[in-house]
Formats: C-alpha cells, sequence, structure tokens
C-alpha cells in the first residue's frame, strides 16, 4: 500500500494556517512524514473550491481537516487506513 500524500492549503497573513503549520511540522517530522504546502492564492481553481476557509489538510488529495487541527486529530488522520 502506497503511502499516504499530504498537502496543506494555506495563503500568506492567515494566523490559522500558521498555527496548523506549526501542528504539523511538530508532527508529522517526528513521523518523518513530508507535506506540500500550497497556497490558494497561486491557483484560481482552489480559490473557487475553497474561498476563505482555509487553512486545509488534504490526504491524497481530499480534505481531511478544515481551520483547526490537534495533535491527537491528526495522528488519528495518519494512521488511518484508505
Amino acid at each position: 500500500m502506497a503511502e499516504p500524500v499530504f498537502a496543506l492549503l494555506t495563503r500568506e497573513r492567515c494566523h490559522l494556517c500558521d498555527e496548523m503549520k506549526a501542528v504539523l511540522d511538530a508532527e508529522l517530522s517526528a513521523l518523518r512524514i513530508h507535506y506540500e504546502l500550497i497556497d490558494v492564492d497561486g491557483d484560481p481553481a482552489l480559490t473557487d473550491r475553497f474561498g476563505e476557509t482555509v487553512p486545509v489538510l488534504l490526504r491524497d488529495g481530499k480534505p481531511v481537516a478544515k481551520v483547526r487541527i490537534n495533535r491527537r486529530q491528526l495522528l488519528r488522520i495518519v494512521r488511518r487506513r484508505r
């Protein structure tokens, strides 16, 4: 089974984005899992789809968390099977 692919949709000057990124950096790095950081304002399709709702954590392209996440929630998402 392939490893899941994670991405964080964010934008500049977004304190909630900074908070979620800090949780991801702390927890995912400990698990040796990498994620991609994507600026929603750089992609019109993402801006249309998510609007002001950021940050959004994607797992394999599907939203799995929006706005806030804590360590426990993130670990549950990481360990979830497809």
